[in-house]
């Protein structure tokens, strides 16, 4: 019993240590709702870090996808992922890759495409879509941040 609670411990100091970004400066990634096709769910995130060129303030906006195999035979997985300025902006595409996902597991959060913007008072927003192969595309799982928040 006492095994068991120590390797209990040690497990969740193991999987928190796996948590805590090793770059002091490493942006933060904060995930979007949810959707799915098929076998495959999918989730949308973005994350916006600081930088500057001279004295312009930048932000690096990257969007990632999480996608998961629900089903019980791996498959070939396609995603794409999309930007745009909240503010009437039209949707760029930054984007895509293509990823094997083994039966019940997951990919991710990995990086679909970013793009470099100056600091501005507006909200960004990036969408994600997936499909298996021969399957249909899911709809689109969004999140957004503002540009310039720290």
């Amino acid at each position: 019993m006492r095994s068991r609670r120590i390797g209990t411990v040690l497990g969740a100091v193991a999987l928190t240590m796996s948590a805590i970004p090793a770059d002091a400066h490493a942006a933060a990634i904060a995930g979007g709702g949810g959707v799915s096709t098929g076998r495959v769910a999918v989730n949308g995130c973005i994350s916006a870090q600081r930088g500057s060129v001279g004295r312009v303030i930048t932000r690096e906006i990257t969007a990632h996808i999480k996608a998961r195999n629900t089903g019980t035979r791996a498959l070939n997985v396609s995603y794409e992922a999309f930007f745009r300025v909240v503010d009437g902006g039209h949707w760029v595409k930054l984007g895509s890759g293509r990823a094997y996902v083994r039966a019940g597991e997951a990919i991710g959060p990995a990086e679909v495409g970013s793009t470099t913007r100056v600091c501005g008072p507006v909200k960004v927003e990036i969408r994600v879509h997936a499909r298996a192969d021969g399957g249909v595309w899911s709809n689109w799982s969004p999140a957004s941040t503002r540009q310039c928040q720290t």
